[in-house]
């Protein structure tokens, strides 16, 4: 072999490897980028760890750029100290609440935690995600923003330092003065008013009731808990007939027909007055027999001409503006008044509170209701009522959402 074969030779065989030196190192990058792909796809599968088919409802509510944002599992296990025992503040049968601080923002919140496989409480996560994240008044709680990893669902609100209103109506805390209640009472009937009448949609809450109104550290009324809520076009009724709410709030035609209205709502509204006026729960058994239905025993009083009787026994050496005891009281079985064609929207109702407009006159006696809508069936009953007293138990949460 001469000189020029053995240099073609060579240059053969210098291309022959590289071609298969660069075929090798193609195919080895090949697999290393499938493995790369596969294990960030597995990353991205393990963060995000079953979300339960929830992303896309979320993105659509909260991927707006303004209002409740997303936040991370670990954000919220940082905010609670991985929700240790010491900043539980309650729970209840669909999940539990803990308090947190969220240090990027510098802000404290109340962290509600759905119980894993609840279908009830996933439902309800739903409807709060839906509806509140979408509203905006003073008078409501705020919701800060969400979570839905690792098979947990959790829902960020603003944190409430006063707690609940029946802490302080029932409880062991210092009573309220009278000022801070008819506060109480306008800013809860402003909330109802702006769901009802001033938003896009009219907003049926469909459990009112001390629990659920919060107060923020100036003792301003904030309504919370909107995971029995719903949407419903304006002029047109609820088309739900499943039963909601929390007896001794609900009203009459709800128990017969399953339905909830802004009628049922005011109705609720008239209870909580009542509370706040009188200081004592809508039903109290061990009372005597006038006085075990509070609102039988204040119609009662009215029809009598003694309306002041049933003023809380603890505001007499505080002090109360009579005319606004009578006002509250008032508006108060106006609002639960069995006839629901014959209680006033939320307007009429801030206006009186307002002294804008003349209190009603109501008759002396309380009417008795009478429906012929037919009763509901087994299932509603069942699918309603959890432990025979209130349909939601996630509702009956809802004090729990911040310190009492």
């Amino acid at each position: 072999m001469n000189m020029g074969e053995a240099k073609k030779t060579n240059k053969t065989g210098l291309v022959i490897g590289l071609v298969v030196g660069l075929g090798t190192l193609i195919g080895l990058g090949g697999v290393w980028f499938i493995i790369w792909m596969k294990r960030k796809r597995a990353g991205v599968k393990e963060e995000d760890d079953d979300d339960m088919e929830l992303d896309d409802p979320m993105d659509v509510e909260f991927g707006k750029g303004v209002g409740p944002k997303r936040f991370s599992y670990g954000d919220l296990v940082r905010a609670t100290c991985n929700f240790v025992e010491e900043q539980k503040l309650g729970q209840g049968g669909f999940g539990r609440i803990y308090r947190g601080f969220l240090s990027d923002l510098n802000l404290e919140v109340a962290i509600k935690k759905v119980s894993e496989g609840s279908k009830q409480g996933i439902k309800e996560y739903m409807s709060e995600v839906k509806i509140i994240s979408r509203l905006r008044h003073k008078n409501l709680v705020q919701l800060i923003g969400w979570c839905h990893q690792r098979n947990e669902l959790l829902l960020i609100y603003e944190f409430m330092p006063n707690g609940s209103l029946d802490s302080h109506l029932f409880g062991q805390k210092h009573s309220l003065s009278w000022e801070i209640r008819y506060k109480i009472a306008l800013g809860l009937a402003s909330a109802l008013f702006y769901m009802h009448e001033e938003w896009e949609q009219c907003v049926v809450h469909r459990d009112i009731k001390s629990s659920n109104v919060m107060l923020d550290s100036n003792f301003n009324a904030k309504l919370g808990d909107f995971g029995l809520a719903r949407l419903v076009d304006h002029g047109q009724g609820s088309q739900t007939t499943v039963l909601a709410g929390t007896m001794g709030y609900m009203a009459p035609e709800c128990v017969i027909t399953g339905k909830s209205s802004k009628e049922s709502d005011v109705y609720s509204y008239g209870v909580v007055a009542l509370e706040i006026a009188c200081g004592r729960k809508p039903v109290e058994p061990w009372a005597e027999a006038s006085k075990v239905r509070m609102v039988e025993w204040v119609w009662e009083l009215y029809g009598r001409g003694k309306l002041l009787e049933a003023a809380d026994s603890r505001l007499v050496n505080m002090g109360f503006d009579e005319k606004e005891m009578e006002c509250l009281m008032v508006v108060g079985l106006w609002c639960v008044h069995p006839d629901c064609n014959l209680r006033p929207s939320m307007k009429q109702l801030i206006q009186a509170l307002g002294f804008e407009a003349p209190l009603p006159t109501l008759p002396p006696r309380m009417p008795v209701p009478t429906y012929y809508a037919p009763p509901l069936n087994a299932y509603d009953l069942s699918t309603s009522f959890s432990g025979g007293v209130s349909s939601s138990t996630t509702s009956s949460t809802a004090s729990l959402l911040y310190t009492h």
